[in-house]
């Protein structure tokens, strides 16, 4: 069944919590048609129609909704708009309406796009209403959206493995959070997450478990744990030597989206390589890291498994 994000656990409507997306450029591009006589379209073109020049003040109209997009429609958030365009082309009978609306933030702008060729629809049937009792508005769509998760989509979904690195959890006098937040992130989003286990702090049977599991096939491994400044945080020191090649890319990502939350993250420690055909990211044992690490991997880990078989990614 299908869940709706604006809708709580009880079915009462909810704002969307975005505050951990990550901000990035957003775009989203809509369309609609307005059509009318062509005498209509002729008057509009020689700007004879009364009210004045249709297509500037449906321009104008049009970025205005698209900046209080989120007064008009309740459960929208409030988003400070990079840039806005509109642009019309006429046909013999019609007029279509193009919108582009962007944004660098944490959601998207499609309800922005779609509400500017909305009203500058309604301002074009506004001006010209006197002059045309024929016209009707239709067709109103999205185009095209970028950015965000839907702009990294991919079918293919890795198997996955995770190892929680704990000396109280090991011997049962906590309960692992952090590496059951992990399984059930990745299992949400279709990936097969059937190995897990749990090992003391500086466990030697570290290496020789994610050893074992890549040659069984698992593609992605997520130690959570052992990765602070204690004498016990020896996960890092365990594996350093043994990844054939780094992914920096990773550890920075990680470590710049932790730092925008909490402080205390630059006293963290990340890994992120390969070990055989496997990558093995090192993070934090603490829930909030391992959510952190869920909103900044998926889904554009995926797209690393296109490019280790050689693929376009």
């Amino acid at each position: 069944m299908v869940e709706f994000s604006h809708l709580d656990k009880e079915g009462k409507v909810q704002m969307v919590d975005v505050t951990d997306k990550i901000s990035n450029n957003r775009m989203a591009k809509a369309e609609g048609r307005i059509t009318m006589l062509p005498d209509t379209i002729s008057a509009i073109q020689l700007n004879n129609i009364p009210k004045g020049n249709v297509l500037t003040t449906a321009k104008i109209a049009g970025i205005q909704a698209a900046k209080k997009t989120s007064e008009l429609i309740p459960m929208c958030h409030q988003l400070n708009l990079s840039h806005i365009n509109l642009d019309f082309k006429i046909e013999f009978n019609a007029i279509l309406i193009y919108s582009l609306v962007k944004v660098k933030d944490g959601t998207g702008v499609e309800m922005e796009a779609l509400s500017a060729v909305s009203i500058a629809a309604l301002t074009i049937y506004d001006m010209c209403k006197a002059v045309d009792k024929t016209m009707e508005i239709g067709e109103i769509k999205l185009v095209e959206k970028i950015g965000g998760k839907s702009n990294h989509l991919t079918d293919y979904r890795p198997s996955v493995g995770i190892i929680t690195i704990s000396d109280s959890i090991s011997k049962s006098e906590s309960e692992d959070i952090s590496g059951l937040i992990l399984t059930d992130g990745f299992k949400d989003v279709g990936c097969i997450v059937d190995h897990q286990c749990i090992l003391p702090d500086g466990s030697k049977k570290l290496l020789s478990t994610i050893k074992d599991w890549s040659s069984e096939g698992i593609e992605l491994i997520i130690t959570t744990g052992g990765t602070g400044l204690g004498p016990r945080d020896l996960t890092i020191e365990t594996l350093e030597g043994h990844f054939k090649s780094n992914l920096p890319g990773i550890e920075q990502a990680l470590h710049a989206y932790g730092r925008s939350k909490i402080k205390t993250s630059i006293l963290s420690r990340l890994k992120a390589g390969l070990i055989g055909k496997t990558i093995i990211i090192c993070i934090p044992g603490s829930p909030g890291a391992a959510k952190d690490t869920l909103n900044v991997l998926i889904p554009t880990i995926f797209h690393s498994f296109h490019m280790m078989k050689g693929e376009k990614h």
